[in-house]
Parts: C-alpha cells; sequence; structure tokens
C-alpha cells in the first residue's frame, strides 16, 4: 500500500476524501462499502495515512515519521480492530478496541482512527455500542466501517455516517494496469480482466496466482466433458478449487466467461474478440451445439449457484440443480 496514487480506479473517492482533508471538514464517521476485494482497504488506509500526514497535503507524503508508520502497519493512532470468532464482531470487541480506547488522546496525531474490517459482521449489541461512540465521538476520534453490505447496519448507525459506494473499475484501466505491473501477456491478462468484472483485487488475486494455467485449464477440462460427466465428478472437480486458494464463486465465473465466449461466437462468428481466444475450436463446437436461450439460461443458473452457496444451500443440492441445467441446455 502506498497512498492515494497507487490506487486503480475510484477517482472521485479519492478526489472526495482529499477535498474533505484539505478543507478540515472531516467527518467522525464513515462507511466504504462495495464488494469484496474491490479497494475498501486501500481506501480506508490512504485516507488514514493521508489524514496523520505531518506535512498535510491531502496525500501521505511517504517521507514522515507518521507515513513510514502507517506503511509498515505500526502508527500508534490508526488502529485496526480485531475479532477473536469469525463470523462476528462482538459487543466486547467494540468496547474493548473502540469504545475505552478512544476516550485516550491520540499519541503524536492530530487524530484517532479505527478502521473495522468486515463491519457487516458486528452483531445487534456491538452496533448498538458503537452507536454511542458515533453519536458523541471526541474531536479526534474517527471510525472508518469497511462493508460488503451497508444493509447489516442500523438504519441509525447509516444515518451518522458518510457512506462511500465504490464503483467497479473499467476494464480498460485493470487491463493496462496487469501488463503494466506483473507484465502479463496480453491474453492473460484479457482473462484476469474478464474475471474481475470490475474488482481489481480479484484480478490481482488470479494474475498473482502461480497456478494460473491449472486453474483455467481445470475450469475449461470440466465445461468441455460437462455432457458427459456424473454428479460426483463435477463435484470432486468443483471442489479441487480449494487447491489454489480460490473460491468456489472464482471457479463459477471462469465458467460464466466461457459461456460468454460461446455466446458472443454463436452471435458474432468473431474469434478476435473472444477471452479464451486459444479455445475457439471448442468454443465453436459448443456454440453450434447450443441455442442463445440454452446459453443464457447456463449463464444465468452459473448467477444462481453462487447466490444459492452464498445463501448456505446445500453444496450437493447447488451442483445438481448447476449440472442439471447444463447437461439440459
Amino acid at each position: 500500500m502506498a497512498g492515494f496514487s497507487s490506487i486503480i480506479g475510484h477517482e472521485q473517492i479519492i478526489e472526495h476524501l482529499q477535498n474533505v482533508i484539505s478543507k478540515d471538514k472531516v467527518s467522525h464517521a464513515w462507511i466504504f462499502h462495495g464488494p469484496d476485494k474491490s479497494g475498501k482497504m486501500a481506501l480506508a488506509k490512504s485516507f488514514a495515512m493521508a489524514l496523520q500526514c505531518e506535512k498535510h497535503t491531502g496525500e501521505g507524503c511517504m517521507e514522515c515519521h507518521s507515513c513510514k508508520q502507517a506503511l509498515s502497519g505500526s502508527q500508534p493512532d490508526i488502529i485496526y480492530l480485531q475479532h477473536e470468532k469469525p463470523n462476528t464482531i462482538s459487543v466486547d470487541d467494540i468496547r474493548r478496541q473502540i469504545n475505552s480506547d478512544i476516550s485516550v488522546k491520540p499519541y503524536a496525531s492530530p487524530y484517532k482512527i479505527y478502521i473495522v474490517d468486515e463491519a457487516e459482521k458486528m452483531n445487534l449489541q456491538a452496533q448498538n455500542a458503537l452507536l454511542k461512540t458515533i453519536e458523541e465521538p471526541p474531536a479526534y476520534g474517527i471510525i472508518l466501517l469497511l462493508t460488503t453490505n451497508t444493509a447489516s447496519f442500523l438504519p441509525t448507525i447509516q444515518s451518522r455516517c458518510i457512506t462511500l459506494n465504490l464503483k467497479v473499475v473499467p476494464d480498460r484501466k485493470i487491463r493496462a494496469f496487469l501488463m503494466e505491473k506483473y507484465e502479463l501477456p496480453d491474453y492473460k491478462a484479457d482473462i484476469c480482466t474478464a474475471f474481475a468484472q470490475g474488482n481489481v483485487g480479484k484480478a490481482i488475486q488470479l494474475a498473482e496466482s502461480e497456478d494460473f494455467n491449472e486453474i483455467k485449464n481445470a475450469a475449461l477440462q470440466l465445461l468441455k466433458r460437462v455432457r458427459e460427466i456424473d454428479l460426483y465428478e463435477m463435484m470432486e472437480a468443483v471442489k479441487h478449487i480449494g487447491n489454489y486458494k480460490l473460491e468456489i464463486n472464482d471457479y463459477f465465473d471462469i465458467m460464466t466467461i466461457w459461456y460468454r465466449d460461446v455466446l458472443f461466437y454463436k452471435a458474432t462468428s468473431d474469434a478476435n474478440h473472444l477471452i479464451f481466444k486459444d479455445e475457439v475450436y471448442d468454443i465453436k463446437k459448443q456454440a453450434s451445439k447450443s441455442s442463445y436461450e440454452g446459453i443464457e439460461l447456463i449463464i444465468k443458473a452459473l448467477d444462481k449457484a453462487k447466490i444459492r452457496l452464498n445463501a448456505n444451500v446445500s453444496f450437493e443440492l447447488v451442483m445438481e440443480l448447476l449440472l442439471l441445467t447444463i447437461k439440459e441446455n
């Protein structure tokens, strides 16, 4: 992490944050809302570093004592909330790490900044405890709530925070960034960009994966044989994705890109704009066997499978419904 200038996209949010710093109109409570890996933490860290920077330019200078501490994660007045239970931020976490601590003045900075990642995990008691601090914060107190779901917050918390909704980053920016920073060849940058769907963190995750080709090939081999395989084989193949440190949803995203290529080729017969250009023979074959409606149903089924897994529907049932839809279309 190296300040606002290192962040890809989110220009309007960065401009807004720099404006409030330069005009000294910083609110005490903020919500950074966006999907997982979309840049919430990078923005929060850069904002905190800029607020504490000894040069007060609206951007962390990277050179002062405070910025160096922020970069190493050891700035004593930038506090990251920790929670022991993986799925819950408890009332004790909030009381001990924020409510009790915020009454102590900053060590050596203008502000005391609390960054709460995965803030949607706060239970009701934790939110009520935090609300008291948000309603009556000391002048130097700033709380940054990072979340994938603002709907999980009490309306009273939402109304007292400035909410920043992170938008998707344009594909061209992600592609250019991957080719420059990671020196990816264009075909690989295309796949990572399509996979990311506007989420820089997801693009980086795939770009940094040493198993990139294995992941892609495993998904494509499954798709090429999907009409012949049984449910057990498909479930085992999808479970195997965990070995590559990707989530099942990511695997479904790779499958979705394939079917979008099939749909695109069926509509245009143009292989030049496919994401999986090197798979044109099999894409052509799939396109000739499938109807437009059938391909669209499969793409919708992949989206539904992700939603169902997130809602804790049984893995076996989700895979059975998905496989059935693919085989029928």
